[in-house]
């Protein structure tokens, strides 16, 4: 019997080791007894490693997503010796025009002796560039090509009109000009005729008792709140803008000072309603000891309706009072004007005038108002709601604006009588640049001292005007 067993076991093993070098050892289930700790160093080495895998895997993440950069906060300049070196910033220079095309007719007059006659004119023909550059420089240069003369020149001639340089950014919000440019003195006068809402000046402003362009030096001033602006200059006297030079002994001297102050100004609104107040003074050496106050109908060219002729006196001081509100679509403006002449062989003349006028949108827009524009405190550029344009599925018919006005120059005291003038009309803006007048003029002299005596006119006027 054990013989047996031991033959079948004989016969059994070769089989039997056999099948054992096919057996996976990593298939054997895991031993029962539990796992040997870990060694410290092994954890350690661990613990670096999943300190590296999470760094590298956050770096992942922040490369995935796009970087914002924050803007640099200014830095605000410690003492005021501190500035900024903007010797690199050039010239930036922007070319411009201005076109006006005028139509006057007489329509009727009760003195047969006032030379009534129709006229069409390019008011205004001018090129303008303007330029900003270094950060605090700016200036302007504009010519009017409009082949008139003036200045009793007779052959067709180039004007200069704006050719000054600025330096801004001064201490105390202040700016120095140099060149030719409006005289610091009237709120009608520096507010420029583009922005005007009446074809031409009033009375007693262009010409009378404000002075134009003339050739100087001027500092503009403001307050930080930008309620309250001055302005103080010195000028030659007359330079003609044909001729653009004087060769004389006595240049004479125009000294001009400004003072502007807004009792009320809606901020929310960027000024809809506002309420403006100012004064002026103007102190006129002529150069020829000649003086000379004259008006025409409103009217760029006809007949001088009042007129002193040539009075030898050596100066005239002229002040002005400014009153203006702007409440919505409906505005109001005023300036009265008085003025001592300091006649030669004659006493002191006292003359004067004045002039105010109410306007409405009737398209619900307002005047806008610049607290410290070009030549400090001014009148701007007014925006209609819409433009004018007509296409197909949609048109728009821009704004419209009413309009009256009265105005009075009194020169009893120099032996020429007295004008009163009553001017009615509206306007009609294309565009901020785009605009078409219409002015019914009254001209109405009442006294026989004037050029033509007493008289009552009517005329019609309009004005196509764009710019750009």
């Amino acid at each position: 019997m054990l013989a047996l067993a031991g033959g079948l076991l004989a016969l059994l093993a070769p089989s039997c080791w056999a099948q054992s070098d096919s057996i996976r050892f990593d298939s054997l289930p895991a031993p029962a007894e539990a796992p040997a700790e870990i060694l410290p160093d092994t954890a350690a080495e661990i613990a670096e490693l999943r300190a590296r895998i999470e760094a590298l895997e956050k770096e992942k993440a922040d490369a995935a997503e796009p970087k914002v950069e924050k803007p640099a906060e200014a830095k605000p300049l410690e003492t005021e010796s501190e500035w900024v070196d903007m010797s690199t910033d050039k010239w930036n220079v922007k070319l411009g025009g201005h076109v006006q095309m005028d139509w006057v007719h007489w329509a009727d007059t009760n003195n047969d002796l006032i030379p009534e006659f129709d006229y069409f004119e390019f008011r205004r023909l001018r090129l303008m560039a303007d330029g900003t550059g270094y950060g605090v420089y700016d200036f302007r240069l504009q010519m009017d090509i409009e082949p008139e003369g003036g200045d009793n020149v007779s052959t067709p001639v180039v004007d200069v009109k704006d050719a000054y340089f600025t330096i801004n950014e001064l201490p105390h919000h202040q700016k120095f000009r140099i060149g030719n440019f409006f005289v610091p003195f009237s709120l009608e006068q520096v507010t420029n005729d583009t922005n005007n809402i009446f074809m031409e000046r009033s009375i007693p402003t262009q010409g009378i008792f404000s002075a134009d362009r003339e050739v100087g030096i001027a500092l503009y001033g403001v307050t930080d709140d930008l309620d309250t602006t001055w302005t103080f200059g010195l000028f030659f006297d007359s330079i003609s803008e044909s001729l653009k030079e004087q060769i004389d002994d006595n240049t004479g001297q125009r000294i001009s000072g400004r003072f502007t102050h807004l009792l009320y100004y809606d901020e929310p609104s960027n000024g809809r309603y506002l309420v403006h107040t100012g004064c002026g003074v103007l102190y006129t050496h002529d150069k020829d000891e000649l003086v000379r106050f004259r008006a025409r109908p409103q009217v760029h060219e006809g007949p001088f309706v009042i007129d002193t002729g040539q009075v030898p006196g050596t100066a005239y001081t002229t002040g002005n009072l400014e009153f203006a509100v702007v409440w919505g679509p409906v505005s109001v403006q005023s300036e009265l004007f008085l003025s001592h002449v300091d006649q030669i062989g004659a006493p002191t003349a006292t003359i004067g005038g004045a002039y105010a006028y109410l306007s409405y949108f009737l398209t619900g827009e307002n005047r806008i108002y610049e607290r410290f524009g070009q030549h400090g405190a001014q009148f701007g550029r007014n925006v209609p709601y819409t433009n004018v344009f007509w296409v197909p599925g949609g048109a728009g018919w821009g704004g419209w604006e009413a309009k009256v006005r009265y105005s009075n120059l009194t020169l009893n005291e120099m032996n020429s009588g007295n004008y009163n003038d009553v001017t009615a009309g509206f306007n009609w803006y294309w565009s901020d640049r785009v605009r078409m007048m219409f002015d019914w003029i009254h001209p109405i002299t009442s006294a026989s001292s004037t050029p033509y005596g007493e008289s009552q006119s009517d005329l019609i006027a309009m004005r196509f005007d764009f710019n750009w």
